[in-house]
């Protein structure tokens, strides 16, 4: 199980520090019998799962070369996932979704991570309708699948703000934190180390810093749904752990 920070579409087609180390975990994975990703870019009224044979590759970005919208991510899909996806989730309803596909949350990191495509791969989306509980409560109903040979992955960002990020030049990857960034990340990797699922669920009292770090919950919810989904037993070990552009961190994490 991960939670991966993506930060920005272009890791799918440049060699960096980030992409180099998404491959060298997917080889640490192993092949899963099929994946399913909560990505940050799927919102809706409602939860949705994917459920068609072939899910699009969904260019949902905009500024960037030519060259990224040309890429596909051919993965298939999984009925069977999906059908599984909604009986785990007994404590709403899950409407099977046959127009997504899979957003740039989710193949940037699985053309890295699984290059050949060779697993079937479900979304499920985000209900902007819902609290936080909700959102962890449902990583709960979802921890059977792990049982189920299924890799559960929650694609967002720790610390993501786009309104306060400092560019020098085109780098969208320059590895520069703000203080308060910094700080933020540090106290939500102490928190998700204490297993304080509460304090992490109830983000907004956590101070200024976190604050600035999650003005909106979409890329930080994913990681409430792997952490839902964590037991007791499991541990947790960090890569890409670094800021960029001064307002957002790569940090992510395996659950195992």
């Amino acid at each position: 199980m991960l939670f991966v920070g993506h930060g920005s579409p272009m890791n799918a087609i440049e060699d960096n520090v980030f992409s180099r180390r998404w491959m060298q975990v997917g080889r640490s994975l192993g092949k899963p019998r099929a994946i399913l990703c909560i990505s940050a870019h799927w919102e809706t009224e409602g939860t949705s799962v994917t459920a068609m044979e072939e899910p699009r590759t969904i260019h949902d970005f905009g500024g960037f070369p030519q060259e990224l919208f040309h890429v596909r991510y051919p993965a298939r899909g999984s009925a069977w996932l999906a059908a599984e996806t909604k009986e785990s989730l007994i404590q709403t309803e899950v409407r099977f979704d046959d127009g997504w596909g899979l957003d740039h949350g989710c193949w940037s990191v699985m053309k890295r991570m699984f290059p050949d495509a060779d697993v079937p791969i479900v979304q499920l989306s985000l209900d902007g309708t819902r609290d936080a509980k909700a959102h962890y409560e449902m990583g709960k109903g979802l921890s059977r699948l792990r049982h189920e040979d299924v890799l559960i992955i929650g694609s967002g960002n720790m610390v993501h703000n786009l309104g306060r990020m400092v560019l020098r030049g085109n780098d969208f990857n320059e590895a520069y934190g703000l203080d308060w960034a910094m700080e933020a990340n540090g106290l939500l990797k102490e928190l998700i180390d204490q297993d304080r699922h509460e304090d992490l669920v109830d983000y907004r009292r956590l101070g200024r810093s976190v604050q600035l770090a999650i003005p909106t919950a979409e890329h930080y919810l994913p990681l409430l749904y792997v952490l839902g989904a964590k037991e007791k037993a499991d541990s947790i070990e960090y890569f890409n752990d670094q800021a960029v552009a001064g307002s957002l961190t790569m940090t992510s994490f395996i659950v195992r």
